[in-house]
C-alpha cells in the first residue's frame, strides 16, 4: 500500500474534499491507506514543505492554509471565538487584539500556529452556547454573539483571571440577551458585574 501512495494524488483528494485542515485519519479514509503509510506520507510532505503541521495530529496544505479564524476553530474542538478577540471584532472595544481567544469545554490550552497565538479558556458546558456560524473573508467560522463574548469575558474578570478592557461600548447590545447568557454560568458575582457593565 505504501508504494501506491503519492503526494500529488493525496493533495488533489484533500483539495477535492474541501478540507482546510486534516488529520491522518482523513488521509487514511481518502486514500484507503494504512495508518503507517498515511503517517509516513505526511511526515515526508511536512519535511518537503508541502504540508504544515498545526499541532500534533492536525495538518494543512502549505499552499492553501486556513484563515487564522478557521484555524482557531479547528485547533481545539469544540470551541468558538470569544472574549476580547470577539469584542474587538464586533468593535465593542476599540483595541486590536492579537491573541485569538476561544471558549471551549475542554481543558484550558494555548497553541502557536501559522505565526499566531491561540488561547482556549474552559467554560462550563451549560454556558457553551450563544455562538453562530459567520462568514469572514469568505470563510465560515464559529464565533460568539456580541452579548455572549461580553459575558464570557466578564466571567473571567470576576474570577480574577483577566482585566476588563477600559472602554466597552455596550449601547448596541441586547441587555436581555446579556442577562440570559450570564444566568447560564450560575455565578452571582457575574450577574452583578453584568449589571455594572450594561
Amino acid at each position: 500500500m505504501a508504494k501506491q501512495l503519492n503526494w500529488p494524488s493525496a493533495e488533489r483528494k484533500l483539495r477535492e474534499a474541501g478540507l482546510s485542515t486534516f488529520a491522518p485519519q482523513d488521509v487514511i479514509h481518502l486514500l484507503a491507506a494504512t495508518d503507517i503509510s498515511a503517517r509516513f506520507l505526511l511526515t515526508r510532505a511536512v519535511k518537503r514543505g508541502d504540508v504544515l503541521k498545526l499541532r500534533r495530529g492536525l495538518y494543512t496544505l502549505a499552499a492553501f492554509p486556513p484563515s487564522a479564524l478557521e484555524a482557531a476553530n479547528a485547533l481545539y474542538r469544540p470551541s468558538y471565538l470569544s472574549f476580547a478577540f470577539a469584542l474587538s471584532y464586533y468593535q465593542i472595544i476599540p483595541e486590536t487584539v492579537y491573541t485569538i481567544a476561544s471558549a471551549t469545554t475542554r481543558t484550558t490550552a494555548t497553541f502557536t500556529a501559522l505565526g499566531r497565538q491561540f488561547a482556549y479558556r474552559r467554560i462550563k458546558r451549560a454556558a457553551f452556547t450563544g455562538y453562530h456560524a459567520e462568514r469572514v473573508d469568505n470563510r465560515v467560522v464559529w464565533i460568539a454573539e456580541p452579548e455572549k463574548a461580553l459575558v464570557d469575558t466578564l466571567y473571567f474578570v470576576v474570577l480574577g483571571k483577566q482585566a476588563l478592557p477600559e472602554r466597552v461600548h455596550t449601547a448596541k447590545l441586547s441587555k436581555s440577551k446579556v442577562r440570559a447568557f450570564a444566568r447560564l454560568f450560575g455565578n452571582e458575582d457575574l450577574l452583578k458585574a453584568v449589571e455594572k457593565t450594561i
